[in-house]
């Protein structure tokens, strides 16, 4: 089907919002956005009056369905591309951890070579690597493993970006170790940093903004608290108008009105909505790996032996609901969280992102509860429920 309509659907664009309306695809661009009814000769597809948003853009997810970035499978990253469709995310961060350089740099080779052949019909497509570490704070490990910390340098960032073929777009780093402020300096033009795993002061982290820190990871997890004498990380980030800032929104990471707090504070143009999935999303409870370590998940809960959360199980549909419910605003506002923003800070949005003439047919059909029930990848499309 190279060229067809959606009609009757209400479209999200980045200047309004149509209540009813159909967007024309050719191959894999959208080439019309109206108001109204369609009256032309092309194909139809009934949107029922659904919703109709761009594609999902997860900046920091280390898996699902059973597979992990740090596999370093090919294998698997088809089968998790694949599988994250169903979840209306349709372009990702292949996410890595803290662990030895010769993990790192596997999983980093197989990236590359997967992108290489990547699907772009029928997958998400692998938009770049966060590296998650190793250049955290022992203090601050979270889930990571803490016999693998490192100090960042010049050299060994490069030594990365060289293995990723440059595909490495955000670094989670601590900005208070050794070495990271003169890593800033010198890369943070090529690689957002992100201020993460962390016990970095108030002042500390707008110190890294001023030499190039433009980001916050997982919002309230592995950083320093507000206190009213010492606001941290936390505080600066609400505070601070050049960061942007990702949320876990599981319920389970952050209590709903500290997810509400944040959005207050940052708006739409600067929150994240990520998952932060490791390779349990999409599977039953049981006893998985991340990052070599084991992690028991129950519910929507994964957690290490110790009790310490493991990453979530998270997927983007599920947290947009969750959004919408603890902050109490629409989705007129909140999908922008879950797609431009990410694009913006990629330097992908002339391709993806919105709903935009000229962009690509990347694009995700929701009812009320954000149910998906259709994702489109370079205009083919993929149904998930029998209601379309």
């Amino acid at each position: 089907m190279s060229e067809y309509v959606i009609e009757n659907g209400r479209i999200y664009t980045e200047t309004e919002t149509i209540e009813r309306g159909y967007l024309v695809i050719n191959n894999e661009k959208i080439t019309e956005i109206k108001s109204g009814d369609y009256h032309g000769n092309l194909t139809t597809i009934d949107a029922q009056g659904q919703h109709i948003i761009p594609g999902f853009i997860d900046i920091h997810m280390h898996g699902g369905y059973g597979e992990d970035a740090m596999d370093a499978s090919y294998d698997g990253l088809k089968r998790l591309s694949e599988s994250l469709l169903s979840e209306g995310t349709t372009s990702y961060l292949a996410t890595t951890m803290t662990q030895s350089d010769e993990n790192i740099t596997k999983a980093l080779e197989n990236i590359v070579n997967y992108q290489k052949a990547q699907d772009q019909y029928n997958a998400a497509t692998i938009v770049g690597v966060h590296l998650e570490g190793p250049f955290i704070s022992e203090h601050k490990v979270g889930a990571q493993n803490p016999a693998y910390v490192q100090r960042p340098t010049v050299a060994k960032v490069e030594q990365f970006q060289t293995t990723a073929n440059n595909q490495i777009k955000v670094i989670t780093f601590a900005p208070e170790v050794e070495g990271a402020h003169e890593t800033l300096e010198a890369l943070h033009k090529e690689i957002q940093f992100s201020i993460g795993h962390t016990v970095a002061t108030f002042d500390e982290v707008n110190d890294a903004v001023t030499h190039g820190a433009k980001h916050v990871t997982h919002l309230y997890n592995a950083g320093t608290s507000f206190e009213h004498r010492e606001p941290g990380v936390f505080g600066a980030a609400w505070l601070n108008d050049q960061l942007s800032t990702e949320l876990i929104v599981d319920g389970v990471h952050s209590h709903p009105a500290a997810v509400k707090i944040a959005y207050k504070q940052k708006g739409n143009a600067r929150f994240f909505l990520i998952t932060d999935a490791m390779r349990a999303k999409g599977m039953p409870d049981g006893e998985y790996d991340l990052g070599g370590q084991n992690v028991i998940v129950k519910g929507s809960e994964a957690r290490l032996a110790s009790g310490a959360l493991a990453g979530s199980i998270l997927k983007m549909n599920t947290g947009l609901k969750n959004l919408i419910n603890f902050t109490g605003d629409t989705l007129d506002h909140l999908w922008r969280v879950t797609s431009l923003n990410q694009a913006i800070a990629l330097n992908i949005d002339t391709q993806t992102g919105s709903l935009e003439v000229g962009k690509d047919a990347d694009i995700v059909i929701v009812n009320d509860d954000i149910d998906v029930l259709a994702t489109i990848k370079s205009g083919k499309i993929h149904k998930f429920k029998s209601v379309l």
